[in-house]
């Protein structure tokens, strides 16, 4: 049996040499699978914007018919997005602490006063963790990320791992997806942040029997 396609998609301001991607991609790698994990910003974090994001995404999947989808945080939202929209390629999503309500939650991170500021001055600094420096980032990532749905239309099977203790996207966003499709997501929470690297070995043994890797694949 031909294996799906499987690609990884990590968070905000990140990069493929995340603790977490590298984490997946060895255990992947020791089932003599191949994990794709894209750059999303594509090493243009200044003009990020979710809908360039969602192309990446495509050109990964791209002649692929079967596609499982591995995000964490921001690119949670973003395999979320990109089922909603190939219901027929995408067959199962991973999603890691997934950052649903993204355009909204900014405001309430930030405040008022700091969004009007990025507004004016139409980008301001964050730390990218991909590359470890501060790094400008448009204001047009707010404005053109407002066009997405806050809890993407997902019919296909989801597993979600969330934190109890995440502070950066509260685990009720995650309730509430599942709360919206009962039927399709399994919800899991651990006692962790939102990194979740301190339960990686249960991300793992979750995904594992979620996507019945070592009995369908492993040779």
């Amino acid at each position: 049996m031909t294996p799906p396609r499987y690609i990884y998609l990590h968070g905000f301001a990140s990069s493929p040499s995340s603790r977490k991607a590298q984490f997946f991609r060895q255990h992947f790698e020791q089932l003599g699978l191949d994990l794709r994990i894209p750059q999303l910003d594509e090493g243009d974090f200044t003009s990020l914007t979710v809908g360039a994001q969602l192309k990446v995404i495509e050109r990964q999947a791209q002649d692929a018919p079967d596609v499982v989808l591995l995000g964490s945080s921001l690119g949670g939202y973003l395999s979320a997005l990109y089922a909603a929209r190939h219901p027929d390629q995408v067959s199962k999503l991973v999603l890691l602490a997934p950052a649903f309500g993204f355009p909204g939650r900014w405001r309430e991170a930030m405040g008022d006063e700091r969004m009007r500021k990025w507004k004016e001055q139409g980008s301001v600094n964050m730390f990218h963790y991909g590359s470890n420096a501060m790094r400008p980032i448009s204001y047009r990532l707010i404005e053109e990320a407002a066009s997405y749905e806050d809890y993407p239309e997902v019919s296909q099977p989801t597993l979600i791992l969330h934190g109890t203790a995440d502070d950066v996207v509260p685990p009720r966003y995650a309730e509430e997806f599942a709360r919206r499709h009962p039927d399709s997501t399994k919800l899991v929470l651990l006692d962790s942040g939102h990194e979740l690297t301190d339960v990686q070995d249960k991300l793992w043994n979750e995904t594992q029997s979620f996507l019945q890797l070592s009995m369908e694949f492993q040779s």
